[in-house]
């Protein structure tokens, strides 16, 4: 990496760790402040999440052409003030309306941040180097999240609104932090983007979704992608954490300390996986990352339908979150670095879109699915979704297959001076 690259990079991380501190602030308050400190019920508070992922779902399709067309650096600057703005809008706000539009500014802005993000991170980086920038990016952003929850939940005082007036507007200054410093970062001229992936200018010229849905891999990617943020993410707060309470008899505050497990092992692990990360076949740790989460999903049923005393049923239940924890640490290094490998040249941004995307639609699929399962269906729940991990493990090796020898493993790179085995009919073929 050059020294031009290395402090670019810097200030991208940074304002990502501090972006991420703002979001701490609020994100988990969301709820609670929209049915109980503005009075406006639990079904407005529901309408105001559904809106709030909505808003992603609308925004992210035309994210990617205008970060390949003008760059990341100004959509990122757009992302980061119109998330400033619903911010500091749902701190003022009073009524329904007023709530549902700056949740829609909010939900908007921090999806478009997303690929706007990792392309820059893209641009930064090289193949030897890509992998360890996002794990990077996903401990910071996870240190950042935990910080700032911590110091939120000591602010917050839910009989006085004007707290969360101070949460939001912190989460709005810090958005304005991350603008300001995108807009001092100097990118090279044109983007060094050697690597793994075909370089083929004319897929991006030719256009994007059609393109895209031709590259057989990406698009097993994104098979693979909506799978393990269905079987995780989409489940933490909402059919994993009715299930342990109705099933398990976890208590409510227990749901926090499990939280804390799983951001306290990715803080940990982080570095630590990476070393074993970056040697080995990307596929086979997206695999084994699948193995690691059916052994979670089975620490689950234990803790709900077991037999063993609450403290068991309780211990088994957090570790569940930790086993997480440990696959999220090994699939940072993992999944967006491969993204940015798959990409042409000209096509990095509708490429990085569409992985978030496919990550927004399984985090409010997986809800709706998880949610009703895991408080009333508690065996079927845990059979699914041990299936649905293990399924994780199926298609990654089968995404293998189809990988370049470097493209699975970016150590090779360093050994050899053929950075790409392009395939053409994969990169380019029209879609079926």
């Amino acid at each position: 990496m050059t020294k031009a690259k290395g402090a670019a990079m810097r200030r991208i991380q940074a304002g990502n760790a501090l972006s991420a501190f703002g979001l701490g602030f609020t994100v988990p308050y969301l709820y609670v402040y929209v049915a109980q400190v503005r009075d406006l019920g639990a079904g407005s508070a529901g309408v105001v999440l559904a809106v709030f992922a909505m808003a992603a779902l609308v925004a992210l399709p035309f994210t990617g052409r205008v970060i390949d067309r003008r760059g990341p650096l100004p959509v990122l600057v757009a992302a980061a003030l119109l998330a400033s703005m619903g911010a500091i809008g749902m701190g003022l706000s009073e009524s329904l309306p007023a709530v549902v539009l700056s949740a829609a500014l909010l939900g908007a802005g921090t999806a478009v941040m997303q690929p706007a993000l990792a392309t820059l991170i893209v641009w930064c980086s090289e193949t030897a180097t890509r992998t360890r920038a996002f794990a990077t990016q996903f401990f910071l952003q996870n240190l950042g999240l935990g910080i700032g929850g911590l110091i939120g939940g000591h602010i917050v005082v839910e009989s006085h609104p004007e707290s969360f007036l101070l949460l939001f507007g912190i989460e709005a200054a810090m958005f304005l932090v991350l603008a300001g410093i995108a807009l001092t970062v100097r990118l090279p001229h044109s983007p060094s983007l050697q690597g793994a992936r075909p370089a083929n200018k004319e897929a991006g010229a030719k256009g994007g979704l059609r393109a895209l849905l031709g590259h057989r891999a990406m698009v097993q990617l994104l098979v693979l992608g909506f799978v393990l943020f269905f079987a995780c993410y989409g489940q933490f707060e909402s059919g994993l954490a009715a299930y342990g309470t109705e099933a398990a008899g976890i208590e409510p505050a227990t749901l926090g300390t499990a939280l804390a497990a799983n951001t306290a092992v990715i803080v940990v692990a982080q570095f630590l996986v990476l070393k074993f990360v970056e040697r080995r076949r990307r596929s086979r740790v997206i695999a084994s990352v699948g193995l690691i989460w059916a052994l979670a999903w089975l620490a689950a049923g234990y803790a709900g339908l077991g037999h063993g005393s609450q403290a068991m049923a309780t211990a088994a239940f957090i570790s569940t979150y930790a086993l997480f924890g440990l696959g999220e640490a090994m699939l940072s290094p993992t999944v967006a670095p491969l993204v940015a490998d798959l990409a042409p040249e000209a096509m990095v941004g509708q490429y990085n879109s569409a992985f978030a995307l496919v990550k927004q639609l399984a985090l409010a699929v997986g809800p709706a699915v998880g949610g009703p399962m895991g408080a009333a269906l508690h065996a079927p729940y845990i059979v699914t979704f041990v299936l649905f991990s293990l399924a994780i493990t199926v298609l990654a090796l089968r995404l293998g297959k189809r990988l370049t020898p470097v493209q699975d493993q970016p150590s090779l790179a360093a050994k050899t001076r053929v950075v790409a085995v392009h395939k053409p009919e994969e990169a380019v073929a029209p879609a079926h």
